[in-house]
This record gives structure tokens, C-alpha cells and sequence, in this order.
């Protein structure tokens, strides 16, 4: 017979549930803006860092939003084919290739944007008086690096 396994309550381990969690409202809210709009999740999360984050490289974007270059790096292309971000080769490290909205690409955003700022609405009346709380808690597992 093997060993028992140690006590662990898996249904209340923060990573699990965060994991869960973020899958989860990914989805929810690319269910608002995939059919209509064609957007990946992967490239609704570099067109939103291309457009707000000014970290606007590949290596930028796969650093901030946890994807891994490859991911990154095939948004980028289906958001380039369909006309909603340029690229150019950076002047300081030719390795580097910055990424730009273009006209197109603010228009898309600026379709989009309401949707997310709706679904976070909804959100927040879920948590009601919680929402403080729970970014105050997002904020300090931010600053310490957990």
C-alpha cells in the first residue's frame, strides 16, 4: 500500500484558486468580445498592452501578461495581418521589435474598452464592499513578487 498522502486542503491553496480564477474571468470576458470581434485572448492581452502599458515589445508584453514569447509573439502577427498594431525594429536594440496601434487598432480598443470597463463593473457589484479589499490584497501580492 503506498504512503498516505499529507493533509492538504486544495480547494483553499491560493495558487490553485487564483490559476482557476483568472481562467475563468479570461474566458468570461472573451465570451464578450471574441465573436464579435475576432480577438483572441492572447491578443486582446497584447493589443490592451500595446494600447495602455507602454511596455510595447515582445519581450515587454510576454514579462508583464505571463505568456511565453511564442504566444506573444503569434498575437502580435494575427493583430499585424489584420491591421491593428505596426511593428518596427527598435533603434537602440535591433533585436527588439516595438509594437504600435494603428488607426484600426485604436478604433478596436476603443470598441472594446467598454465591454472590459462593463464586465469589471460587474465584478465589482458582485464583490460589493469586498472590492477594496480584494485589490488591496492583489496589491500587496504584486509588490512583493508572490
Amino acid at each position: 500500500m503506498a504512503d498516505p498522502l499529507p493533509p492538504f486542503d486544495l480547494d483553499r491553496f491560493i495558487p490553485f484558486r487564483m490559476a482557476v480564477i483568472a481562467a475563468r474571468l479570461s474566458t468570461d470576458l472573451a465570451a464578450h468580445y471574441k465573436a464579435a470581434y475576432g480577438i483572441s485572448i492572447a491578443e486582446w492581452r497584447v493589443l490592451l498592452n500595446v494600447g495602455y502599458s507602454g511596455d510595447n515589445s515582445v519581450r515587454d508584453i510576454e514579462k508583464r501578461v505571463s505568456l511565453d514569447k511564442a504566444k506573444v509573439s503569434r498575437a502580435a502577427s494575427k493583430l499585424e495581418a489584420k491591421g491593428y498594431i505596426s511593428k518596427t525594429v527598435d533603434a537602440t536594440d535591433r533585436r527588439l521589435l516595438k509594437m504600435t496601434l494603428t488607426e484600426d487598432g485604436r478604433a478596436l480598443l476603443a470598441r472594446l474598452i467598454p465591454i472590459a470597463t462593463a464586465f469589471q463593473q460587474e465584478l465589482e457589484a458582485a464583490l460589493g464592499a469586498q472590492t477594496v479589499a480584494l485589490h488591496s490584497a492583489l496589491d500587496r501580492l504584486t509588490d512583493t513578487g508572490a
